[in-house]
């Protein structure tokens, strides 16, 4: 008989106690399910992008240091939650258990599943890390964790290899928010363009604006920016340090006619790029901040500092739909598919 549990995982909070598990500093980890959770063998985490580098940063791209924080960091905290940034990533693994209570639906024993929540949230136990690479944000270990009655899950398709779609669902809130947001005849800046969540974007963007609109988009790296002209992701790209503001803004009112955009996604994965986003963007117009590096304080002083009237959004990583439409891309996009292989495979 399992013990009964909160659907919002509460009953896993050790410190602080009346917190929910994503802001908590300390999570149950054991893995004996209650009534109401999934329990998964994990195969792969995918640590989110922001944190990733932190980790590499910290420990000077050296494989075995960052094994040894990572490690130290679930162990201490019941789950990966870097203590920087905050955030966490996800997981592709293979369900073990499932709690009686649980809205399963069509979800048994022994489905391949990823977790649509984050790893900030979810009580993890790693035995042993496998492999681990400076160079990917992918690592395969011997670990199980728990999902709460509240998590989104999708199963994994069979018509994608499975650390093709971790790669794509890690991000698949990106993509779908600016499905949402752009409009046909927008102007469109994705700052930080290059990255994975960066190239999904674009392309849902180029999808949206249709033939009178423009994507612009802002890339650190020349080789990422090519990759965006050579996959014909958007109208124009700007080769700039995205904490660079006035730089930034300068060639953005050149291209846009000193219009600004209608829409901002920010999707890099380094501190200091809010005022950027903040000044491209055209009064009563959006800025969707997906990056977790981002500081949301800044953010909404510095607009009001500099008297922008425009919609500063939240980097939800949910919208509904958001994993079906963002495979959707891979098996529209035979280009970005060929990319992602290459570089998640």
């Amino acid at each position: 008989m399992h013990k009964i549990g909160c659907r919002y995982g509460t009953h896993r909070v050790i410190e602080p106690k009346g917190t929910l598990p994503q802001p908590a500093l300390k999570l149950d980890n054991s893995m004996s399910i209650y009534n109401n959770e999934v329990l998964i063998e994990v195969k792969t985490l995918n640590i989110d992008s922001a944190s990733y580098k932190q980790i590499k940063t910290a420990c000077g791209n050296d494989p075995a240091k960052m094994e040894q924080m990572i490690l130290s960091i679930v162990n201490e905290r019941g789950k990966m939650q870097n203590p920087v940034t905050g955030s966490g990533g996800m997981l592709i693994g293979t369900v073990k258990e499932i709690g009686a209570d649980f809205p399963a639906y069509k979800l048994k024993v022994g489905d391949k599943i990823a977790t649509l929540v984050s790893l900030s949230l979810t009580p993890l136990k790693i035995k042993k890390i496998l492999s681990i690479s400076a160079d990917s944000e992918q690592i395969d270990v011997v670990a199980q964790a728990i999902l709460f009655e509240s998590g989104i899950y999708a199963v994994l398709p069979d018509d994608i290899p499975e650390k093709l779609a971790l790669a794509a669902l890690d991000v698949a809130g990106a993509p779908a928010q600016v499905d949402r947001l752009v409009t046909e005849g927008d102007i469109v800046c994705i700052i930080g363009g290059g990255g994975k969540s960066g190239v999904l974007c674009s392309y849902q963007a180029m999808q949206n604006v249709g033939n009178y609109g423009k994507v612009i988009v802002v890339e650190y790296s020349t080789e990422n920016a090519q990759r965006i002209k050579d996959l014909n992701l958007a109208t124009d790209v700007i080769i700039a340090d995205a904490t660079n503001v006035m730089d930034v803004y300068e060639k953005v009112m050149k291209i846009t006619g000193g219009r600004g955009c209608d829409v901002t996604i920010n999707n890099v994965n380094v501190p200091s790029t809010e005022m950027t986003s903040i000044l491209i963007t055209k009064g009563r117009g959006s800025v969707y901040f997906f990056s977790m590096a981002t500081s949301f304080t800044k953010a909404a002083l510095g607009a009001e500092g500099v008297g922008k009237d425009i919609n500063l959004i939240v980097g939800n990583g949910y919208a509904k739909g958001h994993a079906d439409l963002t495979l959707n891309i891979l098996r529209e996009s035979k280009p970005i598919r060929e990319l992602f292989e290459k570089l998640y495979i």
